[in-house]
């Protein structure tokens, strides 16, 4: 007869091992489930493809334009400009047949040195094979049928960045856009050829400095705060707007991320909390993945060898963590990809080491598009003393997003 009280000790002490071993043992992650603690999920990712243009690229036969900017050269280069920079790729749309539609911001920084920067819809052609990108077309921004129910720039209601700061933008199934504006901040719906289509759409609760509703009461939002990045649903139906400041009354370093129902015409009411890594960072741009995870950048204000947080996160808005704001996952480390290929002529590591990095897209279910913001003629994050060229990427991540294929095709 066996000894039953020797079986139990036995049980006891493989049980007490295998509960000394799990806690001992390094925690792996499952290769098919997101974590939640902003880390781990993704392993490095890698550089696919680099092309750039030219720092010094205008709009041909276009307007002058820096007139405020003063005479004194910036780094390197003398204002006013001859014509209008393409510069400032501030959001991306892909237009599925190897051109990529992106949006210029406001132009050279402010409200009050920007009227004579022309707000426009540049279409791209990236070629990396050769390294270049081509400008093949584009269309200015403007509000022919009087839209926009105050005082404008220009008497031909062409828009300035005098008018909004336009920071996001999505393409819808019929060829209109969708622009989020950070002066509002506001919702900006464009024809395919940049005619506004409906008056300014405010987001209920918040002003900007800049507001044209102000009428001298207190702003709850910093200046040019507001949609810096914004995404639509992969099924089409709803926008996604976030907000690059944080409200006045919300913990610091918390953005707002509201729905905006585009049947309805109107915001639902439902909104969720993107708390940043640093209070001091921003976010740069946001694209949909399905229908509870989102791609945003999220990058620190220095540029150079000074950059330190330059990074694509998975944001999942379900909160199964529980903590209040939307779970993120680390996908790319911008600062630390892996180049075996040397492309663009760096080295192994390659670094995407500019100020504002707000345009990200997914090209396929592995690989994303990401663009600088140049800044003209400002940012020199490449090379001191010169301004940056506009510089398109992309990234092969470690493994696939899962994402539903509406959202890249």
């Amino acid at each position: 007869m066996p000894n039953v009280a020797a079986m139990k000790r036995t049980m006891i002490g493989l049980g007490a091992l295998v509960l000394a071993l799990s806690l001992s043992a390094p925690a792996f992650a499952d290769p098919g489930l997101d974590r939640h603690d902003g880390r781990g999920a993704f392993g490095r990712a890698t550089l696919t493809g680099f092309a750039s243009l030219p720092a010094e690229t205008y709009v041909p036969g276009s307007e002058p334009s820096g007139a405020k900017l003063g005479t004194t050269p910036i780094n390197g280069i003398t204002p006013p400009f001859p014509a209008q920079p393409v510069q400032g790729f501030s959001g991306i749309a892909d237009r599925h047949d190897g051109t990529f539609d992106v949006l210029s911001d406001n132009g050279y920084g402010s409200k009050a040195n920007s009227g004579d920067f022309l707000l426009r819809v540049h279409r791209v052609k990236p070629d990396f094979r050769t390294g270049t990108i081509k400008v093949v077309g584009g269309v200015n921004l403007s509000d022919p049928d009087g839209r926009v129910p105050f005082p404008l720039t220009r008497a031909d209601r062409t828009l300035t960045g005098a008018d909004f700061d336009v920071e996001s933008i999505v393409r819808d199934h019929d060829g209109t856009y969708w622009i989020g504006d950070e002066f509002g901040p506001f919702l900006l719906h464009f024809s395919a050829a940049g005619a506004l289509l409906e008056a300014p759409v405010a987001l209920p609760g918040v002003q900007a400095p800049e507001n044209p509703y102000l009428n001298g009461g207190t702003p709850n939002l910093g200046s040019s705060k507001g949609f810096e990045g914004m995404a639509r649903s992969a099924d089409g139906r709803r926008l996604y707007p976030l907000l690059e400041g944080t409200v006045a009354g919300d913990p610091a370093g918390t953005l707002r991320m509201n729905e905006f129902d585009l049947r309805e015409r109107a915001y639902t009411g439902r909104r969720w909390v993107y708390k940043m890594d640093d209070p001091a960072d921003s976010i740069g741009d946001m694209v949909a993945v399905d229908r509870h995870r989102f791609l945003v950048v999220e990058r620190d204000n220095l540029q150079g060898d000074a950059a330190k947080i330059k990074r694509v996160y998975l944001v999942d808005i379900r909160d199964r963590d529980g903590d209040g704001a939307v779970d993120k996952t680390l996908v790319a480390d911008l600062l630390d990809l892996a180049n075996p290929r040397g492309l663009g002529g760096f080295g192994p590591t390659f670094r995407f080491p500019f100020q504002c990095i707000e345009d990200v897209v997914i090209l396929d279910d592995s690989t994303i598009g990401l663009l600088d913001d140049n800044n003209f003629p400002f940012s020199s994050g490449r090379t001191a003393g010169k301004p940056d060229n506009d510089e398109f990427i992309t990234v092969r991540l470690s493994r696939p997003l899962g994402a539903d294929p509406h959202a890249y095709r």
